[in-house]
């Protein structure tokens, strides 16, 4: 039986509830209007490049001078970022307690800016159970790129540990695709109930 050795998550969509829609539904009463801002002007190709490392003022400044009759629903995007982080998702906080019982040691791996990032560590306790946490926005990587996968198995100290010890969960595919193409072993959550039995197969015991 293989021997799992440490457990790395991402964060939003596996422990935290975050989307844009909880704070854009209270600004952009039309549905159809709302799709298209998020089609079209703050959309997800420009917000991950905040999680690479991108600046928030550059980020608004770009999209203010692409669409300026826009330009208060743009900055909203991060002066009010908190009111699209609406908490924990119970499920998956409850299998992460779960390996923490058990002493599994657990890892953070996420792509998030350097600038929002802080208002979570102060407000949510429980990242600061994490032994490390690798956020993209402070190395200028983003999954799935591969290098961003390196930096974290460098910071988990286990002694002699190899890429098959570690398990990656994250609720995008590619991303979990990206942690197996590497050697470790890459869950795609789509659910806790679902990962713990994954997790399970591996022969973690919890």
């Amino acid at each position: 039986m293989m021997t799992i050795r440490a457990v790395v998550f991402d964060f939003g969509g596996v422990l935290f509830d975050w989307n844009p829609d909880y704070l854009y539904r209270k600004l952009i009463n039309n549905e159809k209007e709302r799709k298209f801002f998020f089609s079209h002007v703050c959309n997800s190709e420009w917000n991950i490049e905040q999680d690479r490392g991108r600046t928030w003022a550059d980020a608004i400044a770009i999209k203010q001078a692409e669409f300026p009759e826009y330009s208060d629903l743009i900055a909203a995007f991060y002066s009010r970022w908190n009111e699209m982080l609406r908490g924990t998702l119970p499920d998956g906080v409850a299998l992460m307690e779960r390996l923490e019982s058990a002493n599994i040691p657990l890892y953070g791996l996420t792509n998030w800016s350097d600038e929002t990032f802080p208002y979570a560590w102060e407000h949510f306790p429980l990242l600061h159970r994490f032994k490390d946490i690798v956020v993209s926005g402070r190395l200028g990587l983003i999954k799935p790129d591969p290098a961003i996968y390196q930096a974290m198995f460098e910071r988990i100290h286990l002694t002699g540990l190899q890429p098959n010890e570690l398990v990656f969960i994250d609720d995008v595919a590619k991303n979990a695709h990206a942690a197996s193409q590497l050697g470790w072993h890459g869950i795609h959550h789509t659910n806790a109930n679902e990962t713990a039995k994954q997790l399970q197969q591996l022969g973690l015991k919890f």
